[in-house]
């Protein structure tokens, strides 16, 4: 059975537009008002960059969530920008940079009990080899496994064509999985990037199986499920084939300052809900 519903914070921070932006504990208060069982957060400010959270700032979040019953369904690094955070980097110093910015977020996780903490494997820069690339990542992330592993978390790998060049569809992300060797290595996948890719969500969900521990929502531009082409009544039926017991989480609207995030958040909740009472 599912876990439940989750929302991604990004249309609600300031990655990688960079507004709308709002503080945490006004995402965090109107998502639990809106019904949502759990809150999957981005680690860039203003809500979650593990340097800018004191111990006494990280237990006042953790105390709000419990108080809101919002679960933290799932935690991501914040891809791109200055610093860079590529895992398959040339650049040493970046890929330590990094590995160590993963082990932080992977830590914030651990203390606002949340089991998943997402593997974005990086991009292939020009000039260097895609196997170069993909060794950098493969490295990083047993690494960052290693130390997940002692704090019980699990990594999940996420194809994302739509952004990068390395890990670009589910058997990307199952053969990094496997060649990590540990066991708390994982998949996930996003429906976007699915259909960007012109390929059938529900596909992955059957592909991926018995490794699939995360699953993204969200139709083709980033809008709320069915406001675009996907089938999510295949996409949920696939989910209930196999067993699926994670969450669901939307993340979408995060494309442009256009977004009207409540607009998002409310409209995606109420379509899956429908569906789920439909299909489950």
């Amino acid at each position: 059975m599912l876990k439940g519903i989750s929302f991604n914070t990004w249309v609600y921070s300031s990655f990688p537009a960079w507004v709308p932006s709002y503080p945490l504990e006004e995402v965090i208060n109107r998502l639990s008002s809106f019904g949502y069982d759990a809150i999957e957060i981005g680690c860039a400010s203003p809500h979650a960059w593990p340097d800018y959270l004191s111990p006494e700032r990280r237990q006042e979040i953790f105390n709000l969530l419990k108080e809101k019953n919002l679960k933290v369904s799932a935690m991501l690094p914040a891809p791109g920008g200055g610093p860079g955070m590529n895992p398959s980097s040339p650049i040493k110093e970046e890929r330590e940079f990094t590995i160590q910015h993963y082990k932080d977020v992977v830590r914030l996780a651990y203390d606002w009990e949340c089991p998943t903490v997402m593997w974005i494997a990086g991009w292939v820069p020009f000039g260097t080899s895609q196997q170069d690339a993909w060794n950098y990542s493969l490295e990083g992330l047993k690494e960052v496994a290693n130390y997940a592993k002692g704090l019980g978390i699990t990594l999940v790998v996420e194809p994302t064509p739509a952004d990068s060049n390395l890990i670009e569809t589910a058997d990307d992300a199952l053969l990094l999985a496997e060649e990590s060797e540990m066991d708390n290595v994982k998949v996930m996948f996003d429906t976007f990037h699915a259909l960007y890719r012109n390929e059938v969500p529900s596909d992955y969900v059957y592909r991926m199986k018995d490794k699939l521990h995360h699953v993204h929502i969200s139709d083709n531009d980033r809008l709320p499920p069915g406001q675009g082409r996907c089938d999510f009544d295949a996409v949920l039926k696939a989910l209930k084939d196999i067993n699926y017991d994670g969450y669901l989480s939307m993340e979408v609207g995060f494309h442009s300052r256009q977004s009207e995030p409540d607009w998002y958040a409310k409209t995606s909740i109420e379509f899956l809900k429908q569906k789920i009472s439909e299909i489950y």
